[in-house]
């Protein structure tokens, strides 16, 4: 495993290919592993030409698990990518996020675009500004004591995931409750980095895309056909459309 400290926050990382480096952030509950390797980004990408770098969010695979959520607002969190660029000598990439890691590439567009040659906002759509994401019922499900004593459907979805990815629950619910926070309309219509929305036609949890790229001026919407959040991921119709975009940077 590489990894780094930002600060006193180990940050774990894979560094693969050659290329024009792109960033890749995973979504909540994930790891770089199951949202990026599993589904072949990982291998994808770096077919097309590229230099594949992601890591894994603070809280979550082998990075440092912290229980405290005021370490994990998002730009905070975001923090983490930035650092991680400016340890491999980074100073500007595409930037790759999914749900959460959207959330984070989102706030690195509009605070930091000097850093981003272009934002890829996978799993986000208006969700990014009105209410999106899991709330305090997913929290409540990962800190209960098993699968069984969760009734809320969409609690007991990211509680599945988070045993399956053999997570630590505690660390999950202080992220989730850390990095609440939502852009408002102004902020999100303060990017001006090349955009591209990719969510599924069935994500109920995203929010539209279409709705979110009519307030990101020039941005691009990839409708991901008969997928809801959880898999969209690994689709071939999202890959390929994120190929084309990233061409179209070159």
């Amino acid at each position: 495993m590489s990894s780094f400290h930002n600060d006193k926050v180990e940050i774990a990382y894979l560094d693969e290919g050659e290329g024009e480096p792109i960033v890749l952030v995973h979504g909540f509950a994930s790891t770089k592993q199951v949202n990026w390797v599993y589904p072949s980004w990982v291998s994808e990408l770096k077919r097309n030409g590229r230099r594949v770098i992601a890591l894994d969010n603070r809280g979550h695979g082998e990075s440092s698990k912290l229980y405290d959520p005021e370490l994990y607002h998002i730009p905070t969190m975001a923090g983490d990518v930035t650092a991680l660029m400016d340890h491999l000598g980074i100073e500007r990439a595409d930037i790759m996020g999914y749900s959460l890691g959207s959330r984070m590439t989102a706030w690195l567009a509009r605070s930091q675009p000097q850093r981003l040659r272009s934002a890829i906002l996978g799993g986000i759509g208006i969700g990014l500004i009105k209410g999106g994401g899991p709330g305090e019922n997913v929290a409540e499900a990962l800190e209960a004591s098993s699968l069984d004593d969760v009734t809320d459907p969409v609690g007991r979805t990211f509680r599945a995931f988070a045993d399956q990815t053999r997570s630590d629950r505690r660390a999950l619910a202080a992220c989730l409750r850390g990095s609440r926070r939502l852009m408002t309309e102004e902020e999100a219509a303060e990017i001006k980095v090349p955009v591209l929305i990719a969510v599924g036609t069935e994500d109920v949890i995203a929010g539209s895309a279409q709705a979110l790229g009519k307030i990101i001026a020039g941005s691009e919407v990839l409708d991901i056909p008969k997928r809801d959040h959880m898999r969209a991921v690994g689709d071939k119709v999202y890959k390929s459309g994120v190929v084309e975009f990233l061409s179209g940077r070159n």
